[in-house]
């Protein structure tokens, strides 16, 4: 089981967004998936609760990912409230999962650790 986080690697943001967004991702992707389907997070948390995070070059790569992989897996975009280093509504991130290792594998294949 993991978890995965996708950022925009083209957003000149700061270290400090970045961690937050993490943040915001993960709990986003584990309540998203613990009202569908609870025994999955259980299963993750008792692993020790995986995370990855990757890079996409831009919004259209992280929005092709999200379109291939939202049938498959759950997973959610992640848009920020434009208070401090981007506009309101940039899309930051996505987070896919948690959920399976093999089902997440064949989307992410070939992408970039952040």
């Amino acid at each position: 089981m993991k978890q995965i986080i996708v950022f925009r690697s083209d957003l000149k943001i700061g270290k400090g967004k970045i961690a937050a967004h993490a943040a915001h991702a993960g709990i986003t992707g584990y309540e998203k998936v613990m009202s569908k389907k609870p025994s999955i997070v259980k299963e993750w948390l008792s692993e020790g609760q995986k995370k990855i995070v990757l890079k996409a070059k831009n919004e259209q790569e992280m929005i092709e990912l999200y379109e291939r992989i939202k049938g498959s897996v759950p997973a959610e975009l992640i848009r920020d409230a434009g208070h401090t280093q981007v506009e309101p509504g940039t899309l930051i991130c996505l987070v896919i999962g948690p959920w399976e290792d093999e089902e997440i594998d064949r989307f992410i294949e070939g992408m970039k650790l952040l």
